[in-house]
């Protein structure tokens, strides 16, 4: 961060009182989200910016991709596993016993027993990273591999599978759209916390004309942040941070210096 950036930060700084999540309302009471709500004395209401669609069965279907011409699928997040069962489901196809799973995390493996039995089937799993998984793809190259996706998505796995050789197909499977945020137009918060570039694009889909003005934008991510600039807006918490691992942690650290 420049001096000037730096400069116009510190001059926007305000006191917080009110703050809108960009994401679903936590499920568990014990949230860090309430925990801030109560040590602050804060108002903070969540609102998904984005929601998931699948594509129709019948949009998939134009693509001609044949499921079973595929040994392995590739799994990086939950959502890709629903509407790939949901698909197969209404192509009334029954995966193989000797299927592969490749799972970007063991989260999303263990998610994969909603609709198959693991431990009859041949799974392979990362701790976390992309690194782990790809280094887990290359022993497998002799696969042809399927990998269900939605139309946004990050570059590192297509692109490794292309520049590595691998047999594999993209399948656009369900969307990532903007939500109806119509009800917040006449709705001011003091701060907006993103965690995705795909929030941004939400926030502008609904309100073109959008003026910052006194609200203090928090990302989450290098990517959610380097939309936030692109946007031309001011990017006045960023997360995470070596001593804020969390965007609850960015925000707290801003909170005790502005409401000082």
């Amino acid at each position: 961060m420049s001096s000037a950036e730096a400069k116009i930060i510190n001059e926007r700084k305000k006191e917080v009182k009110s703050i809108l999540v960009s994401q679903p309302q936590p499920g568990k009471p014990d949230s860090p989200y309430h925990k801030l709500s109560d040590k602050y004395n804060l108002k903070i209401d969540f609102r998904p910016f984005i929601e998931v669609k699948g594509i129709p069965f019948k949009e998939f279907r134009k693509g001609k991709i044949d499921i079973l011409d595929h040994s392995a699928v590739i799994f990086t997040s939950r959502n890709a596993i629903d509407h790939f069962f949901r698909i197969c489901k209404e192509a009334r196809i029954e995966m193989p016993a000797d299927m592969k799973y490749f799972c970007i995390s063991e989260q999303t493996a263990y998610y994969l027993q909603k609709y198959i039995v693991l431990r009859k089937r041949k799974l392979y799993t990362g701790h976390k990273t992309v690194q782990e998984l790809t280094e887990i793809l290359s022993k497998h190259k002799e696969e042809r591999f399927l990998f269900p996706c939605s139309n946004i998505r990050k570059n590192d796995i297509p692109d490794y599978l292309n520049d590595n050789g691998f047999n594999f197909t993209e399948a656009v499977i369900y969307e990532t759209v903007a939500s109806d945020l119509s009800d917040l137009a006449d709705i001011k918060y003091d701060v907006i916390a993103f965690f995705s570039p795909s929030g941004i694009n939400s926030l502008f889909v609904n309100f073109p004309d959008f003026k910052q003005n006194n609200t203090r934008i928090a990302a989450f991510g290098p990517s959610t942040s380097k939309a936030v600039k692109d946007a031309g807006l001011v990017l006045d918490i960023e997360a995470p941070l070596p001593e804020a691992p969390s965007m609850t942690g960015a925000l707290e650290m801003y909170i005790k210096d502005a409401n000082k």
